[in-house]
């Protein structure tokens, strides 16, 4: 099997008294994934992880990340489209500087979380986010078929992430 890519995926999110209750949310308007709610991220360059999720953020909603937690890694398999399997390496950032603003790629809004819509997301979304948001660190492994269907899911809570 082939190794899988890296790719990163940040959520910007406010709190109130130490609990996260908004998460911004960006539609993606071209590409993979176009049309779903999402976070921003992409492909990890010659970079590490951390930085590559900073400058995908400053790339599509003209952000600049100054503090973030890596709470995920979700392992993403499409025997159907071997080249779209992906390592993502999921962050939180409470802090940044600048305003969320539309990109050529991305349209970012804030969602309190009691109103995700997960049904405009990835399908996986509704197993792993709630639980991040909760303040857990996740490992998840994802088997989509063809349309995006879930066809093999495991996802857990854990102590710590590497990197």
């Amino acid at each position: 099997m082939k190794k899988l890519r890296n790719s990163t995926l940040l959520f910007l999110v406010r709190k109130k008294e130490n609990k996260i209750c908004e998460i911004c949310l960006a539609m993606k308007k071209r590409g993979f994934g176009a049309g779903r709610w999402n976070g921003v991220g992409g492909k990890v360059e010659k970079e590490k992880t951390e930085a590559a999720a900073k400058r995908e953020a400053r790339e599509e909603i003209s952000v600049s990340i100054k503090k973030c937690q890596k709470i995920a890694e979700l392992a993403f398999f499409f025997p159907h489209s071997q080249d779209w399997n992906q390592l993502v390496h999921v962050y939180l950032a409470p802090e940044w500087e600048g305003e969320p603003a539309e990109s050529e790629e991305m349209n970012p809004k804030w969602f309190s979380i009691d109103e995700i819509p997960f049904d405009s997301m990835w399908p996986d979304d509704i197993f792993w986010l709630p639980e991040v948001l909760k303040g857990n660190l996740v490992k998840g492994v994802f088997e989509f078929g063809p349309g995006d269907i879930i066809r093999k899911k495991e996802v857990k809570t854990v102590d710590r992430l590497s990197g």
